[in-house]
């Protein structure tokens, strides 16, 4: 991931940073401070943008700072250290900020340094004197309003944000924080008018906006409507159910107690929008700037570890919700995304304690238990995967539309442990619950095709779960497969080829192809394919049933992967 990038001057900073490397002393050695000289200035450069490059903030901080005490002179080196440091929240970020005056994400780090010391007049200039434009367009007149609020003057913060409430565009951005500043201020009144005027323009609550809106309504003296909030929140977003025990008993606390809050609220909200617009750089870029200002920002941390699993960096993804405080109401979904992240690394053996742990620790919810079969079901442990299936499910008083996934990952562990009228139960309810679902679709008529059963039916299920997943090349296989068994080759083999151009790396459909160009008396391009599938990492049980194709031709039926 790159953070920052150069501009016209590349060529000329890498001729001058070849320059120092020709000027240090390689006889020195390593200085004081322990850099070593002799790797020379461009050789730190281009270390510490590779290392930028693989999202390495730490090793690109490392390299980049080194770069700058060997070139201590060139200003675009010394901006790539400074949002190295940033990223690898460093407090030399601060050091290297004062550096660069004129860059904008630089004066943000120096004012929020004078906002932290409570020189409000210095941050209330810095902020001013942001450009009205890009980014800061939006973040200026916020952390203006939050200066003078630090500074005491609420009446003027609040006409700060005034115009920006009487335009619908962003309105709820500015109302919020104008209720969140009257309600550190104690203007009740004030306070009560923006929130309600947020909750008339929210037309999807977030969860932080939920946690922000709840504790008002709770303080405010309607627990009930903030209980109902909240629940709502996590109707929508199964995930969040779990924080809400947790979130009612902190309820009565201010989400956002300080100025300093308000200003990191500022940064998260404009990350958030810029997830939305996948500027996953940018978004990262403002989610630094307000770990600076507030490090132990769960709902912050969550949004930078969804951006960091999105982006594949799984293990910055980890550290992000390994920051979160135990004790924030938040760390139970944490714990929840943790347990994925290690499953992802590799490391099922700790989520799985985790997630064990969970569970004792919320027996009220089926949240870590569902996630706990995922688990074991990709490990193929399927006979524990189904206990834990069994009991999320009993949570589940009356099954909703939004219960389908529980009974049909079950259905597939109930398929793969070999009880088929079990599985096919489940995954029947699964789709009563959510008819036209294109994954249960394919699931159960892929299995029917499998087993010559149902073949007119399972065809006209794939062939639906087809049109809404067109460039699913494992929808597309199990629609070839079908055709296979009903005896339709030549439908099979053209598209069973384009579900090979879509999956060209997937060993059960390459296996797929070369039966049915067997059938289609296409042997010598049968044989190829199979042998291109035992080394496409196949299934232990179908690599012998894949040997003896290339020995014996095909038996009847085909090994099933999926």
């Amino acid at each position: 991931m790159q953070y920052a990038r150069f501009a016209s001057r590349s060529v000329f900073l890498a001729l001058s940073l070849l320059s120092a490397c020709a000027a240090s002393d390689a006889s020195n050695g390593a200085s004081a401070a322990g850099v070593d000289y002799r790797a020379g200035a461009f050789g730190q450069y281009l270390a510490g943008r590779f290392a930028m490059a693989e999202a390495d903030p730490d090793a690109g901080a490392t390299a980049l700072s080194r770069a700058v005490v060997l070139a201590p002179s060139e200003p675009d080196l010394i901006v790539q250290a400074f949002l190295a440091n940033l990223a690898a929240e460093r407090p030399d970020a601060l050091s290297l900020a004062r550096r660069v005056p004129d860059n904008q994400i630089a004066q943000l780090v120096l004012a929020d340094e004078d906002m932290r010391a409570g020189r409000w007049d210095s941050a209330e200039k810095r902020y001013h004197a942001l450009p009205r434009q890009g980014l800061t367009q939006l973040l200026q007149p916020l952390l203006v309003a939050w200066s003078q609020q630090g500074g005491g003057h609420t009446d003027a913060a609040l006409q700060t944000l005034r115009p920006f409430t009487e335009n619908p565009r962003f309105r709820g951005i500015f109302a919020l924080h104008a209720a969140m500043i009257a309600d550190l201020a104690g203007r009740r009144t004030e306070a009560a008018r923006y929130y309600d005027l947020v909750r008339g323009d929210a037309s999807d609550t977030n969860l932080r906006l939920a946690q922000i809106l709840a504790s008002w309504l709770a303080r405010d003296g309607r627990p009930v409507e903030a209980r109902q909030l909240l629940s709502s929140v996590g109707d929508r977003v199964p995930e969040i159910r779990i924080a809400v025990r947790d979130l009612l008993v902190h309820i009565q606390e201010r989400p956002v107690a300080s100025v300093a809050d308000g200003v990191a609220e500022t940064y998260v909200a404009l990350a958030a929008a810029l997830r939305a617009q996948d500027q996953n750089d940018l978004a990262l870029l403002m989610l630094h700037l307000a770990f600076r200002v507030r490090p132990d920002f769960a709902a912050a941390r969550l949004l930078e570890e969804e951006i960091l699993t999105v982006e594949k960096h799984l293990g910055l993804a980890l550290k992000a919700v390994e920051a979160i405080p135990p004790k924030d109401p938040l760390t139970a979904m944490a714990r929840l995304r943790r347990a994925a992240l290690l499953a992802q690394l590799d490391r099922s053996d700790e989520a799985i304690d985790v997630l064990k742990r969970l569970g004792t620790e919320h027996p009220d919810s089926a949240l870590p238990e569902m996630q706990l079969g995922d688990i074991l079901r990709i490990k193929r442990r399927y006979e524990e995967a189904i206990a834990a299936y069994t009991k999320a499910i009993a949570h589940i008083d009356t099954p909703q539309k939004s219960d389908w996934a529980v009974f049909y990952d079950r259905g597939v562990a109930y398929e793969r442990a070999g009880k088929w009228p079990l599985a096919e139960a489940d995954l029947k309810l699964a789709l009563q619950l959510s008819p036209g679902q294109p994954f249960v679709l394919n699931y159960l008529g892929y299995s029917w095709a499998d087993m010559g059963r149902n073949l007119g039916l399972a065809r006209d299920m794939i062939q639906a779960a087809a049109a809404a997943r067109q460039n699913d090349g494992a929808v597309t296989d199990s629609l070839g497969w079908v055709m296979f068994r009903q005896g339709d080759v030549a439908s099979a083999v053209r598209t069973l080829e384009r579900a090979v151009e879509l999956e060209p790396e997937d060993s059960t459909i390459t296996n797929h192809l070369g039966d049915v160009y067997y059938a289609a008396g296409r042997k010598l391009e049968a044989r190829y394919e199979w042998k291109r599938a035992l080394t496409l990492n196949p299934a232990p049980e179908d690599v012998p049933k894949l040997e003896d194709k290339l020995k014996n031709g095909p038996a009847a039926g085909s090994p099933r992967s999926r």
